[in-house]
């Protein structure tokens, strides 16, 4: 005799509001380009303020917003900045399309929405954040929060998905390879300055897999990775040139003074230029902030997953100024993130404000 299984939980259907829709149509309407988000911060700012947040503009730029009250300090820190690309924002099928539907201001609006509709039951200040400078090395506006004092609590706006919990994020080492030597020609003996590049792009990537293999990489989150974003050989006449533009993914718990030292050997004689360097992080499942959002995910009819992501996010930043419980969490399909694809499900929106908001009020 089969088994009969048990059915499969199905997501609780939501009415959303009309008024969370126009959030985030209006806001994702708005270009705001790295270093060109005024525009989309000031009417952030408006929207939060007609909702009953108590809104400024940081020095950074950023768009804040604070709602509730008590001792008990939550920030919800999403960004508001998008990669390039124009994507004509419409409403297709119960999908809004745009750039930054996904990265980040789906999950950013889900913080506005979701905050305001647990306002009446706070017990807590809420703190919005719509950071500048997210998708650019730096990171300004979060580093401008992570000299506040620390809150009780923090959630950082990415799409994990309505039922997902992202724990963890790699960080990125960021260099400039750069290689003069005089100009010879191509018929002669010795190798050119592209050719050296390039044996240094060889021996930096054996020596990133002993690196793993050293650390025990098991899995893509645990591993260094390059990339080479940009390469490029020239000459005046007197002096052949290389140039090359390379980032490293770092798991947490990378010693990047080593690193950055091993890369410097290798080069030689080409000069190495730190760029930016940010590391991982990662969150332990056992904080007070998780149950909250599991009991909420399995509310709402979800089955709770947990997740890391393979690029960065501003976590890298507060999460190690900060040491308080942190988690991930957001609308949205990831895998979307800067494709000329992007756009999110609003069903999936509406939901994630619900669980949001179940888990403010808990808070």
């Amino acid at each position: 005799m089969a088994l009969s299984s048990a059915p499969e939980a199905r997501p609780t259907e939501i009415a959303l509001a009309a008024e969370d829709v126009e959030l985030l149509r209006r806001l994702v309407e708005i270009p705001s380009l790295s270093d060109e988000e005024g525009p989309a911060v000031r009417a952030l700012c408006e929207m939060m303020a007609a909702r009953g947040f108590r809104t400024r503009i940081d020095e950074a730029g950023s768009a804040i917003g604070e709602i509730g009250s008590g001792p008990r300090r939550v920030v919800l820190l999403g960004h508001i900045d998008t990669v390039p690309g124009q994507i004509p924002v419409r409403i297709e099928k119960g999908e809004l399309w745009g750039r930054g539907a996904v990265d980040a201001k789906g999950p950013l609006c889900t913080f506005v929405a979701a905050a305001s509709a647990a306002a009446d039951a706070l017990q807590a200040t809420v703190t919005v954040v719509g950071a500048v400078g997210e998708e650019r090395l730096g990171s300004p506006g979060a580093r401008a929060v992570a000299a506040w004092p620390a809150p009780d609590f923090c959630v950082i706006g990415e799409p994990s998905g309505w039922d997902a919990i992202c724990l963890g994020y790699r960080g990125t080492l960021g260099f400039l390879y750069r290689l003069s030597q005089p100009s010879r020609h191509t018929a002669g003996p010795g190798e050119s300055a592209g050719e050296q590049a390039i044996a240094f792009w060889n021996a930096m990537a054996a020596e990133l897999d002993a690196l793993n293999a050293e650390r025990g990489a098991t899995s893509t989150y645990t591993t260094i990775t390059p990339t080479l974003r940009a390469m490029e050989t020239g000459s005046d006449g007197l002096a052949d040139a290389a140039t090359m533009s390379i980032g490293l993914r770092l798991p947490p718990g990378v010693d990047t003074a080593r690193l950055e030292a091993r890369l410097r050997e290798l080069a030689a004689p080409a000069e190495i230029e730190i760029t930016g360097v940010q590391e991982g992080y990662r969150s332990p499942k056992q904080t007070p902030l998780v149950p909250p959002f599991l009991r909420a995910i399995r509310g709402m009819g979800g089955t709770p997953r947990f997740t890391v992501k393979l690029g960065t996010s501003d976590m890298t930043i507060v999460g190690p100024a900060w040491q308080c419980p942190i988690v991930t969490y957001g609308p949205g399909d990831a895998s979307l993130d800067h494709t000329p694809e992007e756009r999110i499900d609003l069903h999936e929106y509406g939901r994630a404000i619900q669980v949001l908001r179940d888990v403010l009020v808990t808070l």
